[in-house]
């Protein structure tokens, strides 16, 4: 018999951790003379009540679907992809090859074309952590975040020498062909009279990160290689005795997870930049490990936790614009928000078990 209820392990547990998080926020706040309220309220404002700034969270929120997304996959089959950085890095490289020497006629066709190769770069860049994994028993959470160092290091020569154009000093490619740019939410939404999410980044690959969340919950839950990852997830043991390969799962779990990290760059790369840059990422492999915490592997928890995080990130930015909070503040309170729901997860859990037991042993 579970501990507690599944809508409370999906809702309560990850509540509870934000608002404790939120709390101890305000505290930090209080103590350097801001009213934490406030401070809410101008986040609310600058991330939801515009266009704009709902375009910006919606940008933000798309990088974290698919990284949260890539690091859930890997979760289900109990491993833990922290390359989701270096896997995106190399997505981007395909965008950008497949940008510049693609002559491609429309964004459409340039956007599946691009999504494919994204999708392969970022799997290839997994397939040697997940062959070590399975193979030679490296462990995959010291060889995914080596990865991501070696990726930035293979990204910026490639960048410096190879596709830098001539005369730049900037490590970047040259912008991409006007074919290849996706329509913004701007141009989508927009009428003549009310220009909508004005100079906001965010553009249809929203809309392919929610249908990877649909494509991941069906292939998780309503596959057969769905119900091999989550019995090996479980259980090596008994997935063995049920035939399942190990070697087999592993790798394939981590070409998937790496796929849709790589997706990520449809964002960053050939949606709002329309060039590959170095820095592209900006950290987003490393959030979506906490995404997949809060949403408890589950892709519409990960959208939820997604829509949190890029609320944070875009509040959090206008906050330190219009307010006496450092920037780096906000970053130590999206930490909190991240130790709460991932490392001090069992902190809120454990409490919760005991608080439903004792209801059963009443009830009893």
């Amino acid at each position: 018999m579970d501990k507690m209820p599944a809508w409370a392990d999906a809702v309560l547990v990850p509540l509870i951790s934000i608002l404790l998080a939120a709390g101890i926020s305000a505290l930090v706040i209080l103590a350097i003379g801001e009213n934490p309220v406030e401070a809410f309220m101008i986040m609310v404002k600058e991330a939801l009540s515009t266009s704009r700034g709902i375009g910006y969270t919606l940008y933000y929120a798309t990088n974290f679907i698919f990284t949260g997304l890539a690091v859930s996959v890997a979760f289900h089959a109990r491993m833990f992809n922290i390359g989701g950085e270096g896997q995106a890095m190399m997505g981007g490289l395909g965008v950008a090859l497949v940008c510049l020497y693609v002559p491609w006629p429309h964004w459409t066709l340039a956007l599946f074309g691009a999504a494919a190769i994204s999708a392969l770069f970022g799997a290839a860049w997994a397939y040697i952590p997940a062959y070590l994994q399975a193979k030679r028993g490296s462990h995959i959470v010291i060889t995914t975040i080596m990865f991501n160092f070696i990726a930035f290091s293979v990204l910026n020569y490639i960048l410096v020498n190879v596709l830098r154009p001539q005369g730049s000093m900037d490590p970047a490619t040259a912008k991409f062909p006007e074919a290849t740019f996706l329509p913004t939410f701007q141009s989508m939404f927009s009428t003549a009279d009310n220009v909508m999410f004005r100079n906001a980044p965010a553009n249809v690959t929203f809309f392919v990160a929610l249908a990877a969340c649909v494509a991941v919950y069906f292939l998780i839950w309503r596959t057969r290689l769905g119900y091999e990852i989550r019995a090996f997830g479980h259980s090596e043991t008994g997935a063995r005795y049920a035939g399942i390969s190990p070697v087999k799962i592993t790798i394939v779990s981590m070409l998937i997870s790496g796929g849709l990290a790589g997706m990520m760059a449809l964002n960053t790369t050939m949606g709002e930049a329309e060039r590959l840059v170095l820095n592209a990422t900006e950290g987003a492999g490393f959030i979506g490990i906490a995404v997949a915490l809060m949403g408890r592997s589950h892709p519409f928890g990960i959208l939820l936790a997604a829509l949190l995080f890029g609320f944070m990130y875009q509040g959090g930015s206008e906050l330190a614009f219009w307010t006496n909070i450092p920037q780096q503040l906000i970053i130590v309170i999206q930490a909190l928000v991240i130790l709460f729901t991932g490392a001090l997860d069992n902190m809120v859990r454990m409490p919760l078990e005991k608080l439903f037991l004792s209801i059963r042993k009443g009830d009893a």
